[in-house]
């Protein structure tokens, strides 16, 4: 392929750190992108979505929110997180404790404050930035089992990925910002968005779910081939 056609995407995903099966969608999508090396350049934007915008600040187990909320025994718990294990495997992601000696109990978190930090490093930093905050959010939350529900874990994060601490304080404090993020989560649902993750591929075609690496090869083929013929 000669650069002179390759197409540049812009991809927007809804996601919620808390959500393993975002985690498996980028996995997924990234092999896509390797397969499309030279014929596509993406640019990934993460957009904010919420599963339980009413999870108080001390957060919830994780095993005992899954079974009141789907209403699920534990051992169909257990067979789905065998199933997750497997196929995140498959796409080149984690979802086990990475940590010295036991794990401790995985939890599930209010996610507000990790959506307005990752809109603030998107406005600061760019996409790329972003994204890396983004999977340091996943790896705290899936492999090392950190406490989302508390700032100065929040902060530490942002540290790791270049981010100034103090302006990250700043950002988790400003209301302006936080009306952004609701607002974008508020476009979700005006765009039939219930799930995620949901991809919107320039800004009007919908990937939902997290599909297998060839579905998005195809799909992100077809609407590369639709925007040089609009062009």
């Amino acid at each position: 392929m000669t650069a002179e056609i390759l197409q540049r995407l812009t991809i927007d995903i809804y996601s919620d750190v808390m959500c393993p099966w975002c985690l498996i969608g980028y996995g997924q999508l990234s092999k896509a992108l390797g397969q499309l090396d030279g014929e596509i350049d993406a640019q990934i934007r993460w957009r904010p979505f919420e599963l339980n915008p009413q999870m108080p600040p001390e957060g919830e187990e994780q095993e005992a929110h899954l079974q009141r909320k789907y209403r699920r025994s534990a051992e169909e718990g257990a067979a789905i997180r065998a199933q997750m294990k497997a196929i995140a495997d498959g796409a080149g992601v984690s979802l086990s404790w990475e940590g010295e000696g036991e794990a401790p109990p995985a939890m599930m978190w209010n996610t507000r404050d990790c959506h307005k930090l990752l809109a603030f490093a998107l406005e600061q930093a760019g996409p790329q930035v972003q994204t890396q905050l983004k999977l340091a959010l996943f790896r705290a939350h899936f492999n090392r089992r950190e406490k989302l529900g508390e700032r100065d874990v929040l902060l530490d994060i942002a540290a790791s990925v270049g981010l100034h601490r103090e302006a990250a304080r700043a950002a988790l404090a400003d209301a302006e910002l936080e009306a952004r993020v609701i607002a974008e989560e508020q476009q979700a649902w005006d765009l039939n968005i219930s799930g995620v993750p949901a991809m919107i591929v320039n800004g009007k075609f919908l990937i939902p779910g997290a599909q297998s690496p060839e579905t998005y090869v195809n799909v992100l083929r077809r609407v590369a081939a639709k925007s040089r013929e609009a062009s």
